[in-house]
Parts: C-alpha cells; sequence; structure tokens
C-alpha cells in the first residue's frame, strides 16, 4: 500500500483558513439573479417545492450534485473518440478499465444512474419478507427495496443524529445492533447488509474503515452479503484520510481500494462519484455477476452501455481516475466546511462535523416555531429562495412517507441541504450565500409552514405541491425590501 501522498493543505500567512480554488475556470455559464418579487412568483408557481423551480429563475443551483459537477477538460476531450458500437465498445473497454483499477472489482455492468442500480439490485436479491440492516436510507433506495418487498432496519449509532458532534464517523454502523437483528431475524432473513458511503440523509457523514472491516467480520461470521453504496465514496475516502490515523499517510487510491475490498457488490451513480451521467454495479464475485447480468439487459441494455450514452461512459472512466485525486475530491468538503464553520460562528444550527455533498442546516432548531406537520424543511427552503435566489433542497418530512392510516411518518431531522458540485461555486458566490442565511436567521420569526395540496403517492418530494399556511412570504419580502431597498 503506497504512502506517497502529497498534501493539499494551502496556509495563508493572515491565518486565515478558507478554502483554494485548485483548478481554473475555462468555460462559464452565466447566472440570473432577479429581483425578489419574481422570486417569490416563481416559489408560489412551482408550489413551494423547489424541485419544480425552473433554471431560469435560479441563481445558485444547491439542489443537489447530482449530474451536476463540473467536468474537467480531460472528461469532455475523452467524450470525442467514443466508440458508438451497440456490442463490444472500446469506450466500454475504457470504463472497465477504470472500474477495475480504482475500486479492484472484475465485473462491471453498466446502468443509466443509481437507482437502476437499486432496482436491479432489489429485484435480484429481496424476496417478500426480507429485512435490509444500513447505516442509513435513501429515498429511491427505499422505494424500491420496500417495493420489492424488503423491510429497512437502520441501525446507525447514537452519534448519527445529533446536530453537532465530535464524531468523525457519524455514518457508522451500530454493530452491536446489527448482532441483535440478525439474531431476531435470522441470516435467511436478511439478503445483504448496505452501507452508504458519506449518508446522504443525515448530512453526508462518512463511515470509518475500521466500522466496515467489524460489519464485514460479522457478515462472514452468518454467511451475509455487503452490498456498497459508492456513490458518495470519494469523499468518504477523504474523510478517513483525515480523521481515521491508521490512514493519514495512505493516497486516496489506496483507501478506495481497501473499502471496495470489504465489500462484495457495489453500485454507484456517476452523477456523483464520477462527476457524469450513468452508473455502474460491480463485484468480483462472478456468481453475483451473473444473478443481476440478465436484469441489466432486460431493463438497461446491452451489458456495454447499460442505457448510457458511450460519450458518457468516456467521461465516467476519466472521472474515475479523478476521484483518486485528493485536489478534486477535496474541494467540495471543503466549501461545505467554510460555509459550515461560518454558520455555526453565527449561532445558526448546522451538521457538525461537516460532511459531504453539501451544507446541512438544522430546520426544526432555525425555525422552532413550525411544527414538523408543517413541513420546517420545505418551509425553510422556500424562504431561502425568496430572499436570495439559491435553490436548497429540503431533506426532511416531505421527503418522507406516510404511514398505513395517513399520517405523515416524521422524519430523523429536518434538514435544508445546500449542495455543492465540485467545483461549481465561487468564494464570493459562498459568501453570498452565507450572508442570506444569516438575515434569514435573523428574521426567522417571519418564516411559517407549508401543507400539501398535491401529493404523490410515491417519492412526493420530487413532483409534489404545496402552498403557505398563511402570507408570511409575503410578509418576508416586505421585511427584505424594507432592508435591503432596491437590491436584488
Amino acid at each position: 500500500m503506497s504512502n506517497e501522498t502529497q498534501s493539499c493543505t494551502v496556509k495563508f500567512a493572515s491565518g486565515q483558513n478558507i478554502p483554494l480554488e485548485l483548478h481554473k475556470v475555462r468555460v462559464v455559464q452565466k447566472l440570473f439573479l432577479h429581483p425578489i418579487e419574481r422570486r417569490l412568483k416563481a416559489m408560489r408557481d412551482a408550489g413551494f417545492n423547489t424541485f419544480q423551480l425552473s433554471t431560469t429563475d435560479v441563481f445558485l443551483d444547491m439542489l443537489t450534485d447530482s449530474g451536476t459537477n463540473a467536468m474537467s477538460d480531460n472528461q469532455i476531450s475523452a467524450m470525442l473518440r467514443a466508440d458508438d458500437a451497440y456490442a463490444g465498445s472500446q469506450s466500454f473497454a475504457r470504463m472497465h478499465a477504470a472500474v477495475k483499477e480504482v475500486f479492484g472489482t472484475e465485473y462491471v455492468l453498466p446502468v443509466h444512474q443509481g437507482r437502476a442500480a437499486e432496482n436491479i439490485i432489489s429485484q435480484a436479491f429481496i424476496k417478500k419478507g426480507d429485512v435490509i440492516p444500513m447505516n442509513y436510507h435513501f429515498t429511491t433506495t427505499k422505494a424500491h427495496m420496500e417495493i420489492n418487498g424488503g423491510r429497512l432496519f437502520e441501525i446507525y449509532t447514537d452519534e448519527a443524529l445529533k446536530i453537532k458532534s465530535d464524531c468523525p464517523f457519524k455514518g457508522n454502523i451500530d454493530t452491536n445492533k446489527l448482532r441483535a437483528l440478525i439474531k431476531e431475524y435470522s441470516p435467511a432473513r436478511i439478503p445483504f447488509i448496505r452501507l452508504e458511503a458519506s449518508t446522504n440523509l443525515i448530512g453526508g457523514q462518512p463511515f470509518s474503515i475500521e466500522n466496515m472491516r467489524e460489519v464485514r467480520r460479522i457478515a462472514d461470521e452468518h454467511g451475509i452479503m455487503v452490498v456498497l453504496d459508492a456513490s458518495l465514496i470519494g469523499e468518504n475516502a477523504y474523510f478517513v484520510k483525515q480523521r481515521e490515523a491508521e490512514f493519514k499517510s495512505t493516497s486516496i487510491k489506496d483507501i478506495l481500494l481497501v473499502m471496495c475490498g470489504l465489500a462484495d457488490l457495489i453500485y454507484f451513480s456517476s452523477r456523483k462519484v464520477s462527476s457524469t451521467r450513468g452508473g455502474a454495479i460491480c463485484t468480483n464475485r462472478k456468481d453475483l455477476y451473473l444473478k443481476v447480468r440478465d436484469l441489466v439487459v432486460l431493463f438497461e441494455g446491452f451489458v456495454t452501455y447499460g442505457g448510457m450514452s458511450v460519450r458518457e461512459i468516456e467521461a465516467l472512466a476519466v472521472g474515475m481516475y479523478e476521484t483518486t485525486d485528493e485536489t478534486v475530491i477535496s474541494q467540495s468538503p471543503a466549501f461545505i466546511a467554510h460555509l459550515a464553520t461560518k454558520l455555526d460562528q453565527r449561532g445558526i444550527p448546522v451538521i457538525l462535523p461537516p460532511g459531504a455533498l453539501g451544507c446541512h442546516i438544522d430546520c426544526m432548531g432555525f425555525l422552532p416555531h413550525v411544527p414538523q406537520a408543517q413541513y420546517p424543511a420545505g418551509a425553510l427552503a422556500a424562504a431561502l429562495f425568496i430572499v436570495s435566489g439559491a435553490r436548497g433542497m429540503e431533506r426532511g418530512t416531505i421527503s418522507s412517507v406516510r404511514d398505513d392510516k395517513g399520517n405523515d411518518v416524521l422524519a430523523d431531522v429536518e434538514l435544508l441541504r445546500l449542495a455543492f458540485p465540485r467545483r461549481v461555486f465561487t468564494l464570493s458566490q459562498t459568501e453570498y450565500v452565507l450572508d442570506r442565511v444569516t438575515w434569514l436567521h435573523q428574521n426567522r420569526n417571519l418564516v411559517g409552514g407549508l401543507k400539501f395540496v398535491d401529493e404523490p403517492a410515491v417519492l412526493r418530494f420530487f413532483m409534489g405541491r404545496l402552498d403557505a399556511v398563511s402570507d408570511w412570504p409575503e410578509k418576508l419580502m416586505a421585511k427584505f425590501r424594507a432592508d435591503f431597498g432596491d437590491s436584488l
């Protein structure tokens, strides 16, 4: 294992701790910051759902990093050599070689995105009555597994849901709970244990390799498979290097190989891990490969393209290699930490320690007067867009479901996620968000709740429409005008 790693830390003589972009901007996209009156109308037209906003109304799109990371010059240029063959494409051969080198897996099956992999894995391995332990669920993961008859058990540690914590690995599985769960339900009812790198819904929190090794030992004792969602594995590997003493001097490439070597089956959305479209399922076990291969052909396409454009396959291959570059995978966490630290210093409740994917604001702490039944995370997402033009994502009860009696299953945490796609936002734009969130916190009592007016039965947070429970958006706009005058 190589220990020859170069630090990407840059210290300032002034003592300031600010992220430094280790890339230059060569292609730009014009942004528009509209007056608050237009932003309020846009939010009403969108049914107070940031997913329904048009990008023509959005200034800073912090909804997600999925498919919105900036691609590199090497990725763009690689797309020009794509081999358009239906079968046996050399583009796939290059993708296969990249995944094999970075993840250490012999068998690779492309799919059109991460949820396609979830669908295939769920159909291949889950039967009615099965239980699936995991560190935390993701929305589409939960939907696919439950549709196929599975029941999810989130066996996180006591630190996982604490808003402010000193625990460096809040994404760990509680191994005592795991042993108890296996004893209660028996290994026969557990098709696999799922580990999600940089757990999305609880603040992008990583797990440690020490924890993954213990999960692997328990799985081996009982003959249970370990499945790794590697969509945010690059950032998880970065946190391992930063926070786990054993790996302080280990290269990101070697950390990735250790992590992937502890899993039987790996899947990922390349919209995240390699800054492209698409995804894949990969393994070193031929029996698992054969079990999912035919479903890929059925649902996605032939095994050398899997529903992906060959141009994206070429870019994915380059992106996999770039995921081993610490200057690439550290860029987003550095900006997240910068914003989260400054918000915390101003008394604004955020998830700490900072994680991957985005800065996560604790909406129940920010809006304690808004009950969970009125969706405080959705309300704060709407309010922030109105006062700033920045589009964040609700990660709370709107992203949850209803029980058999029609009642909301209240989320464990109510978060507003401000995503930081790789190499997209500048420091001045980050400072602008800091300023508007600070002002909104000072005027938080003006923000009220939301109610559903159109609610889909599945994944309601994507297409659902809501309305404000009062005229609080207009009052917020009036206060903005009083304080900022004619400013945008």
